[in-house]
């Protein structure tokens, strides 16, 4: 009888960010799913899968009946940095260990976390180094009213300060308000030169509609004059934005058009699971990367207690639809390829521009050359981004 592994899916599969929920889960239970198809791996993993609905309160009580009634001693999961942080001290109380998968605002590092979402070197710094030299550094900064676009838009403040540059203005929603006509009036009065998008679900959403309603009856405020750049944005969520959003800039470390021997397996495997017309994101590939990456150090630990599974993490290196990943033993974070997308007519990425190689993490920013951004601004050679060695 094979060994069964207990693995906690801890999604808001519903509520303002629910289809980046849905898109992470279905990419954890497609590697599940397939770890459990292929003997090679000896064992079972057993998900225990909960949907906290995007509600605060709800994160702690499944997190603890995850680990303490169903024995899992792995966490996949939680989207924004509120409910990371609100899971953590369960998490470090029971020594089990959560799997991130998301972008989030960096300045932070625990033993009890495995962060496979980008850090701030690796989606606003090559954002930036992007946009700032093209379009100018007078920005709008708009965000929701929560730790990733307080923290996010502190980071392009130092960012645009570094290079002379000007924030205009810089104004927050509550999550879910969709109440952004004062944000696009004030945009439209002050004409900063592009808008850095923190909001999250329903309040992007609107954001980007409302805005595409200015470009209609200004064309000053078209995308290529005067885009909306975010680090957050992926496939999964542009059905809901519609056409508003094409023409706009995100970061990300995978879109689906992303070339690899891997990802085209993984978009093969993807379109039998889900039909054709199923698109792949970060999230959803986010989400099936841990899963496997997890499989792959149980398999070689022969344990899935996580004081074997770490250093395990920490010395190899893992082919993924994300690239070739390997985590940082002093932050428990991974090198990542940063790449920009413009959003394209076809609900789709068009990739713009990608780093040659994956960017070691620098959660605290304290590798960063601002005055190599300062010169790719006034117009000297692009800054590189920093590789892994």
């Amino acid at each position: 009888m094979r060994t069964s592994y207990a693995i906690g899916l801890l999604y808001s599969t519903t509520g303002p960010y629910g289809a980046i929920g849905r898109d992470a889960l279905d990419g954890a239970l497609m590697a599940l799913d397939e770890v459990n198809a292929d003997p090679g791996f000896g064992f079972a993993l057993t998900p225990f899968a909960a949907n906290p609905e995007g509600v605060i309160d709800r994160y702690h009580a499944l997190c603890e009946a995850a680990i303490r009634e169903a024995g899992c001693r792995q966490i996949v999961g939680t989207i924004t940095s509120l409910s990371r942080k609100e899971v953590l001290p369960t998490i470090e109380k029971h020594d089990a260990l959560l799997w991130y998968i998301c972008p989030y605002e960096g300045f932070e590092s625990s033993e009890a976390v495995i962060y496979t979402g980008a850090c701030p070197n690796q989606h606003i710094v090559p954002l930036f180094q992007h946009v700032l030299p093209r379009w100018g550094t007078r920005a709008a900064l708009v965000g929701s009213n929560y730790i990733w676009g307080w923290e996010v838009n502190r980071v392009a403040r130092e960012l645009i300060g570094a290079c002379g540059g000007e924030v205009l203005a810089e104004r927050y929603l509550p999550i879910g308000s969709t109440e952004v006509g004062r944000l696009v009036q004030e945009i439209r009065d002050k004409r900063p030169d592009f808008v850095l998008n923190n909001l999250i679900g329903p309040s992007s959403y609107a954001f980007f509609r409302a805005y595409r309603a200015l470009a209609d009856s200004d064309p000053d405020f078209a995308p290529d004059r005067r885009p909306i750049v975010s680090c957050n944005l992926t496939e999964c969520e542009l059905a809901l934005i519609g056409p508003a959003g094409t023409g706009h800039l995100s970061s990300a470390i995978y879109f689906e058009g992303v070339d690899g021997a891997e990802n085209q397996a993984f978009r093969q495997r993807l379109r039998r699971r889900f039909g054709a017309g199923r698109r792949s994101s970060a999230f959803l590939a986010g989400g099936y990367t841990a899963v496997r990456m997890l499989a792959e150090a149980i398999r070689e630990a022969g344990t899935d207690a996580p004081e074997a599974v770490r250093p395990i993490l920490h010395a190899r290196r893992f082919d993924t639809p994300l690239g070739r990943l390997s985590i940082d033993r002093r932050t428990n974070h991974a090198a990542l390829t940063p790449h920009l997308g413009r959003i394209g007519a076809d609900g789709g990425f068009a990739l713009v521009d990608s780093a040659a190689a994956p960017v070691a993490p620098d959660p605290y920013l304290v590798d960063f050359d601002a005055a190599a951004l300062t010169r790719s601004v006034r117009g000297a050679a692009r800054p590189r981004l920093k590789r892994v060695k």
